[in-house]
């Protein structure tokens, strides 16, 4: 499914476009970076041509405040777009006809009767510290559509396209969890460069309003030359700051600037908070990714995944309250027959040398994260969610790739089963809650939806799920229309 809203079928009929084809163009769209949430292409829906300002941000929220919990509990969200294989990681049907069970085999892990796929011997190591859901079903096979119903909780009007009908997840955490600590974004997405746009993966929020959308940086946090991208910014700003060598470099020249008098005033208080996240040590020293060891950095990765979960647990450990990580494309050389992300038709990329190639950044990255999340005492403040929007079909199809020209296998977009891996927060871990039929189908026992996971997540952020903020036309909106925690990972 291509991430412009064409659809495509979960066997056969696509468009030629696809999800797995990579960034698109910025078109004229406004880059928002650090503490810049997703405003791209808001002249055409009543904000004004050249976007809106930080400071602008802030008059909204402050129309908007509502009362912060008293916890700093926090949530790492990584977003595998495409639909990752569950066949392939957490679900391994290896009693299954050939057609079913695929390439690979499964391994046993440190918790018996818990295995995962032989591509990942890193979490083989931690199982004890996570558990996996195998049984989250829900009923929309195009990628908009999955998008939308597995980040907003609800069924989407339209079940393509990608620019959300009700808000994400996240931005309920906006509105009801600002962070704790001064200076630094409640809610922040990382995205490769090229994916800055807040439709690209559904990350909108709908009738909670532009200021309640994720501050998206984007890029590649492992290259030296990472930095956080500019943005719409009080008048004067922006020049200032336009000869960035990096993120240190432009906060320390503004800061230098403020405290030589050199007329960078604020226009009012909201300006004032602008300039509080832009020249904030704490702002400054969570996306400072030099401040960590080369020993930890190696071991998440100098990779795409593996330094963006860093960049995440630096930020939650700040005081962020929600990140959204996006692992899409690990970075280096592609081998040609795989695909940028996880859509793994058999027309975009050989499915299993695709996994071949992608797992070992996976496993490395989120085993890191787990273990981080753990072995720095935040297990219990910070929740780790894994999944994408959609399993794949547990039939595997043939058929003549696009870059490779020869006949080759994948799966197809299948939402009637997932698997998704949920670490910390506190609940239980070292254990599989539900299971799908013998290959891989259709949940067996305990079926669960996306709105428990949410219901699971809220109730550990301390966000009643059951308030209630007007939509557009002023009627009151749950923030989730059902679902309940799911009792076996409560403590």
């Amino acid at each position: 499914m291509p991430i412009d809203g064409s659809s495509e079928t979960p066997a056969g009929g696509r468009s030629p476009a696809r999800l797995c084809g990579g960034p698109l163009p910025r078109r004229g769209v406004l880059t928002a970076g650090m503490l810049g949430a997703g405003l791209q292409a808001l002249g055409n829906r009543g904000w004004g041509a050249g976007g809106l300002s930080l400071a602008d941000l802030f008059r909204v929220r402050d129309a908007q405040a509502s009362e912060t919990p008293a916890d700093d509990t926090a949530v790492i969200f990584v977003w595998l777009p495409g639909g990752p294989p569950h066949l392939e990681t957490y679900d391994m049907k290896p009693e299954a006809p050939a057609e079913f069970r695929g390439a690979f085999r499964p391994i046993g892990t440190n918790v018996p009767g818990m295995d995962v796929c032989e591509l990942l011997p890193l979490h083989a190591r931690c199982a004890d510290r996570y558990s996996i859901i195998r049984s989250i079903s829900h009923d929309f096979a195009d990628h908009g559509g999955g998008h939308k119903r597995f980040l907003t909780g609800r069924a989407p009007k339209e079940p393509t396209g990608f620019v959300n009908d009700f808000p994400m997840a996240g931005s309920f955490v906006s509105r009801f969890r600002p962070p704790q600590i001064r200076g630094l974004p409640s809610y922040t997405a990382l995205v490769d460069g090229g994916r800055a746009h807040v439709d690209t993966f559904s990350f909108g929020a709908a009738y909670l309003g532009t200021s309640h959308t994720p501050f998206i940086v984007d890029g590649d946090p492992s290259t030296a030359t990472f930095g956080v991208p500019s943005l719409s910014m009080p008048e004067g700003m922006e020049r200032r700051l336009a000869d960035r060598a990096g993120l240190s470099k432009s906060l320390d020249r503004l800061r230098r600037d403020l405290d030589s008098g050199s007329g960078l005033r604020a226009r009012d208080t909201f300006d004032a908070k602008a300039i509080e996240i832009l020249t904030s040590t704490a702002a400054h020293n969570a996306f400072d990714l030099s401040r960590e060891s080369d020993a930890v950095r190696d071991r998440y990765g100098r990779h795409r995944f593996g330094q963006r979960a860093l960049l995440a647990r630096r930020l939650v450990e700040a005081g962020t309250t929600f990140v959204t990580v996006v692992m899409e494309h690990p970075g280096g050389e592609m081998p040609h027959n795989c695909c940028y992300n996880w859509d793994s038709h058999a027309v975009n990329c050989h499915i299993f040398d695709d996994a071949k190639w992608r797992m070992p950044f996976y496993d490395q990255a989120v085993t890191a994260l787990v273990d981080d999340l753990y072995d720095r005492g935040l297990d219990k403040r910070v929740l780790l969610v894994v999944t994408g929007e959609f399993g794949r079909t547990p039939r595997i199809e043939n058929q003549v790739g696009t870059q490779t020209k020869v006949r080759q296998p994948g799966r197809d977009h299948w939402p009637g089963a997932q698997s998704v891996l949920v670490a910390g927060g506190g609940l239980r871990t070292g254990q599989v809650i539900g299971s799908t039929d013998s290959r891989g189908g259709y949940p067996k026992d305990r079926p669960l939806s996306p709105n428990d996971l949410w219901a699971t997540v809220y109730s550990h952020l301390g966000i009643d799920q059951e308030l209630s903020v007007p939509d557009l036309a002023g009627r009151p909106m749950p923030i989730l229309p059902f679902g309940e925690p799911i009792r076996e990972l409560l403590g």
